[in-house]
């Protein structure tokens, strides 16, 4: 199944409501002012008023799609199972390799919506974005750590014909990106790494305090949609300063049947944020081309990390994008599009 010219392919997990709101903010343009990082990924984002038909709810995570046991583990603890990922697939021609989108923690494929629909027009490739597990769209497992959600690639990629493709991963999809392609460098072309290290991040992330944050939060039931918001806005605010911070963290609740919850699953990331801050420790390399792209206002990236990026990825160049911090891809979109389009040629 593929998607006529110019047209997207929707895979596993998309409603048809929030499918309506996703393509009509994608073609809404990028804006960038001072002092409103993130407002470009944030625009068409907003709390979706969902179907609660066949759904249940044991914790403040939803499950956007049902998964019957609350792990994907076999049984007698066998390894973890792949997970079938939500994912969005714009066209274009097949003679290039894809550019596939891995976003952050809290994050979504939604975040890239824009940047991929003029990626692909811009450049005619295939792009392709993807919900990692335990966010936006994609199943919900008790199981998260870069070797599962790099298995998850490891099955997606290849079922849709589109390996080997450029990943571009940012933040935490960074890091899957990059194990990615140590441990199956024949998918991947070539490797963008957008203002993260393979290394461990937990001295420059407040992660930890947002998910704290966010199971603090308690809106009474049938509330307005836009009471809602605001009241989870005012609990948040107490440990998160950043509006636009919360604001991004808030493109996660959503309603169902008047009752707001979670879409991101809490209780996972709860249970496994330090392999998430960490990374895997690999003796391999990757010699594909490599692109560490850094915003000049985040720590994320530090000298000190250069030998070990060196080490794992000897072909890796830097680039630093100014007045832009962690989340490059929404503080300086055309930037970031430049950037990784001149890394394409």
């Amino acid at each position: 199944m593929r998607a006529g010219k110019g047209g997207a392919l929707a895979g596993t997990g998309r409603g048809s409501e929030l499918e309506r709101e996703e393509e009509r903010g994608q073609d809404e343009p990028h804006e960038v002012h001072a002092g409103h990082r993130l407002a470009t990924m944030l625009r068409w984002t907003r709390a979706w008023r969902l179907p609660h038909a066949g759904l249940g709810f044991s914790s403040p995570s939803f499950t956007r799609v049902p998964v019957t046991p609350s792990s994907s583990r076999g049984r007698g603890g066998a390894e973890p199972r792949p997970l079938p990922l939500s994912y969005r697939l714009l066209d274009g021609d097949a003679a290039l390799p894809a550019v596939v989108f891995l976003h952050g923690l809290f994050g979504s494929k939604t975040n890239f919506n824009s940047i991929a629909k003029a990626l692909a027009q811009q450049t005619g490739r295939r792009v392709l974005t993807v919900d990692a597990r335990n966010h936006g769209d994609s199943p919900h497992s008790l199981d998260m750590s870069y070797e599962i959600m790099s298995q998850d690639l490891q099955d997606l990629l290849p079922q849709l014909g589109l390996v080997p493709c450029v990943i571009v991963g940012h933040s935490m999809g960074g890091k899957t990106a990059m194990l990615l392609a140590l441990q199956r460098p024949e998918l991947v072309e070539r490797l963008i790494a957008v203002d993260i290290s393979p290394v461990e991040t937990t001295g420059v992330s407040n992660f930890a305090t947002y998910v704290t944050a966010m199971r603090t939060i308690n809106i009474p039931d049938e509330l307005p949609r836009s009471r809602a918001r605001k009241l989870a806005d005012e609990q948040l605010s107490s440990v998160v300063q950043d509006m636009a911070v919360r604001q991004f963290l808030l493109t996660n609740l959503v309603e169902v049947d008047g009752r707001f919850v979670w879409r991101v699953n809490l209780d996972a990331l709860t249970q496994h944020l330090d392999k998430i801050l960490a990374f895997p420790q690999r003796q391999e390399s990757y010699l594909g081309p490599t692109l560490f792209l850094c915003g000049g206002n985040s720590q994320f990236v530090h000298p000190s990390h250069h030998p070990e990026i060196m080490r794992l990825f000897p072909r890796a160049q830097m680039q630093t994008v100014p007045n832009a911090g962690h989340w490059i891809h929404a503080d300086r979109p055309q930037d970031f599009i430049a950037a990784i389009r001149g890394f394409l040629v």
